[in-house]
């Protein structure tokens, strides 16, 4: 595929929007945030990756909703996204914070070839691309967390990724309304941090980060 035309009409709103999250991205990280949603926009076309559709929309939905668990990742320098789909939240909090080593796990093969195609075109040399099932992943070394967004319970995200972790290490699940059900299910061997309620620019639905440790 061509390299994809950046979306120039949204890098105000974008731009808007990572203020509100008290972000402050150099303009290349910016640019870069735009030309993977334009990216995503053109491959969406063919290979269904998104449900979200408009450009804006995507912003909101995509970036914003990605970035805004950025500040809960101090301390954080390896993470895994679990079930990554179109690489989110994994490709924006790489793009935003480059220093950050992101491995992108991704079951489905057409995914995962967005995925790698995303990371060549867009030079995201910290970011690796895993086309295999979460449960069958073995990292090179002990992550220091793993997220998820909309993956699967929590008590089933436990399940699966928490081999992924050195000890002590985050699982991290972004969820929209407060889980309270998936919370009294929470397996023994992982302790409850905190439940974050989650502020994204332009969204009126609810966001919540659940913040878990590994023993």
């Amino acid at each position: 595929m061509k390299p994809a035309v950046k979306p120039v009409a949204l890098r105000e709103p974008l731009h808007a929007g990572l203020t509100a999250l008290g972000l402050d991205l150099e303009p290349a990280q910016e640019e870069k945030l735009l030309a993977y949603l334009a990216l995503l926009s053109k491959w969406n076309r063919v290979y269904n990756l998104t449900a979200v559709r408009e450009l804006a929309a995507m912003v909101t939905q995509h970036l914003l909703d990605s970035l805004a668990v950025l500040p809960y990742l101090v301390g954080v320098r390896s993470l895994v996204d679990v079930g990554s789909g179109a690489g989110l939240p994994g490709i924006p909090l790489a793009i935003a914070r480059p220093e950050l080593a992101v491995t992108l796990v991704e079951g489905s093969h057409k995914k995962a070839s967005f995925l790698q195609q995303a990371c060549l075109e867009l030079d995201l040399r910290g970011v690796a691309v895993a086309w295999e099932r979460v449960e069958r992943f073995v990292p090179p070394a002990p992550v220091d967390a793993a997220i998820s967004r909309a993956f699967a319970e929590l008590r089933e995200f436990v399940r699966l990724a928490r081999h992924l972790l050195a000890p002590g290490g985050l699982l991290l699940a972004m969820k929209g309304v407060y889980p309270l059900e998936e919370l009294a299910q929470l397996p023994a061997e992982v302790t409850l941090r905190a439940v974050v309620p989650l502020k994204v620019p332009g969204l009126v639905a609810q966001r919540h980060l659940v913040v878990m440790e590994v023993a």
